[in-house]
């Protein structure tokens, strides 16, 4: 809570977060920081405010009280717009089941609080002049009758975060429904996140997974002009989506041009090796720089198979990283779609 507040995050919460209905006694600063105090403590439910409030020592260290769960639940409901819900439903194509609504102005302001946030950071952090966005979508399980299933095939959520890699610190957040692709719009947080970096950032880079490899996203990347976003060269690695043209490719590479990358486990053998491969994208431009891709193979150390019955997996990356060994744009790229975060970045 003293990093919390040293950080300005309760003045933030009072100047962008306005909630027209609350709890009599309690602001909406007041609100947010008892719930970073929920999550700090293990909390991960409403109910679980109940067991805070008879905490008579927790009262007294904060200054003030815990709200109910019945005002933290009230306090919620007030980030959920019905209006705009329905606008998405109607918005959607024909052919379209999932669809992303617009933040209502609560959830837009409370993003609004985490950029002030990342601003303070980075004044706090001058030396931190490089940025790596790692994005990606994580499945989180509920068990909420308006929950979804995922392709997964378990009911949730599947919130889209993209992180500042070398900080640890999230950029942009956006929530969805458990049934919307990974793959659907990730542009739109992408822009949000590399708008949320501090001045102090000149070297900018991203990474994703398979999920990112999108034609929109990659036409933002590569376009050292970009609209809504920083000026010059951004340097990714992607997870590139395996194609029956890329996976005849791979197959294609000589035995010698293999070499091992990564750490070794004891169970599997890394290897990474450049690829001959072009996509034929129709939308390139003639003067648009070529993609680099990377192929991984990975292999059991015995003569095993792996669970799918396989005994060879092959994966690549995309990547605009033509100085650097095959290993690094293989390393950041990853091996396909990632549950949850690794902490690695394009600078280690």
């Amino acid at each position: 809570m003293q990093a919390f507040r040293s950080l300005g995050v309760p003045a933030s919460v009072r100047q962008h977060v306005h909630i027209k209905q609350r709890e009599r006694g309690y602001d909406e600063a007041t609100m947010v920081e008892s719930f970073v105090v929920l999550n700090a403590l293990g909390g991960d439910r409403v109910d679980d405010f109940a067991h805070l409030r008879e905490d008579a020592g927790l009262r007294e260290m904060l200054g003030h009280e815990i709200p109910s769960p019945e005002a933290a639940r009230q306090f919620l409901k007030q980030f959920h717009s019905e209006e705009k819900l329905e606008q998405a439903k109607q918005q959607r194509k024909p052919e379209q089941i999932a669809f992303i609504p617009e933040e209502a102005d609560a959830l837009a302001g409370l993003g609004e609080v985490n950029r002030e946030l990342v601003r303070e950071l980075g004044r706090r952090c001058p030396e931190q002049r490089i940025a790596t966005v790692d994005q990606d979508a994580t499945i989180i399980e509920s068990h909420k009758q308006q929950a979804l299933r995922s392709y997964e095939g378990e009911r949730g959520y599947q919130p889209m975060l993209a992180v500042w890699a070398e900080m640890d610190v999230v950029l942009a957040d956006e929530f969805r429904d458990g049934n919307v692709p990974a793959m659907m719009a990730p542009l739109a947080v992408a822009k949000r996140a590399f708008a949320a970096l501090p001045e102090t950032v000149t070297s900018f880079y991203y990474r994703g997974d398979s999920a990112s490899h999108e034609k929109e996203l990659l036409t933002w990347l590569r376009d050292e002009r970009r609209a809504d976003g920083p000026q010059g060269p951004i340097g990714f690695a992607i997870s590139a989506r395996m194609s029956e043209a890329l996976h005849r490719a791979i197959l294609q590479i000589p035995e010698a041009s293999w070499e091992a990358y990564g750490k070794a486990d004891g169970k599997e053998i890394r290897e990474c090796a450049e690829v001959d491969f072009v996509p034929g994208e129709k939308s390139e431009h003639k003067d648009t720089q070529p993609l680099r891709y990377v192929a991984i193979r990975i292999r059991p150390r015995q003569e095993e198979f792996f669970a799918d019955g396989q005994r060879v997996k092959h994966f690549a990356v995309v990547s605009n990283l033509w100085e650097w060994k095959p290993e690094r744009p293989a390393a950041a790229g990853g091996t396909g779609r990632r549950r949850g975060r690794s902490k690695r970045c394009m600078t280690c």
